[in-house]
């Protein structure tokens, strides 16, 4: 069975000051994520499974989900406040906006998962590349397997001009992932890059090897995932910003031997849309490549 592309994609946009995974970047008014997914399915990946908001499906219908489906086996599911919790954690939880996390919007997928899969994020820049390395691992392994995978970047090659970004930093151990910590904040400072933690700066050279969200797992790994859900619910429902991270879910499975994840890596420069200024580095960076041929002027048939 081909593995499938799970897109975080109900994400509020904050920095970018909108709904930043439908706003056109292309040359024919493609998203970001129509770049994604014609890799995806270039590169094995039989489905795409998005995970959006319910008060933004109108518009992710007109500006991308339509054309997407025409093209490649695609449905979403709606994560919100409310799912996988009870009525007295709903009523106790109110007053927070912020969203529960990328592990709790996993999660809200599940019952679409039926074969080993990818995650992404639904405003960054992967490479084909790193879609055709996790295509081709995914391919070969079976739903109760308990070897995962990720594709790591440099962090040099991932930073953002316009301001800070989250990345998670890596340790690997002979072709296997560690740990992760993230970094909530590292940005450029001088000639230099920073992560500020816990009230201070630490230098950072620019050669770590980073997270982006580019994870793949079988199905095996929601095992660990509710798990840690569960311990969220518990100790951090109740607290205004704390989130439940796909990242952290993923390195305590390596933590709590219930399995490993292989460590591919890329090379590839990320760009992304994080803040508004970056929509315009995007639409160039798209440019070139179907200047070089990389990406046809026409991304899809229908």
């Amino acid at each position: 069975m081909k593995p499938t592309l799970l897109v975080l994609a109900a994400g509020m946009g904050s920095r970018y000051g909108g709904v930043k995974q439908i706003d056109a970047v292309g040359q024919n008014g493609e998203c970001l994520l129509d770049f994604a997914n014609f890799d995806a399915k270039k590169s094995g990946f039989g489905n795409v499974v998005f995970i959006i908001r319910k008060d933004i499906e109108a518009d992710f219908r007109a500006k991308l989900f339509d054309r997407i489906a025409a093209n490649f086996d695609a449905e979403y599911v709606f994560q919100s406040r409310e799912s996988l919790l009870t009525q007295d954690e709903i009523a106790k939880t109110s007053e927070r906006k912020k969203p529960w996390g990328t592990i709790h919007a996993v999660l809200c997928a599940e019952e679409k998962i039926k074969s080993p899969f990818a995650v992404i994020n639904s405003d960054d820049y992967y490479g084909r590349e790193a879609f055709a390395t996790l295509g081709n691992y995914l391919s070969g392994v079976a739903n109760d397997c308990t070897e995962h995978a990720m594709v790591g970047y440099v962090l040099g090659n991932t930073m953002s001009k316009s301001g800070s970004v989250s990345r998670g930093v890596c340790t690997v151990k002979n072709g296997y992932l560690d740990s992760i910590v993230e970094n909530t904040k590292i940005s450029y400072e001088g000639n230099g890059i920073v992560s500020e933690i816990d009230g201070g700066k630490v230098s950072m050279t620019g050669k770590e090897w980073v997270s982006m969200n580019l994870f793949g797992f079988t199905p095996k790994a929601f095992e660990g995932f509710h798990e840690y859900w569960e311990n969220f619910r518990k100790e951090g429902l109740y607290t205004e910003k704390q989130e439940a991270l796909l990242p952290v879910a993923a390195s305590d499975i390596v933590k709590n031997g219930e399995g490993k994840i292989k460590f591919f890596t890329s090379t590839e420069s990320w760009f992304g849309m994080t803040y508004p200024e970056d929509r315009e580095i995007v639409k160039q960076e798209i440019i070139n490549k179907i200047n070089s041929g990389y990406y046809p002027a026409k991304l899809w048939e229908k």
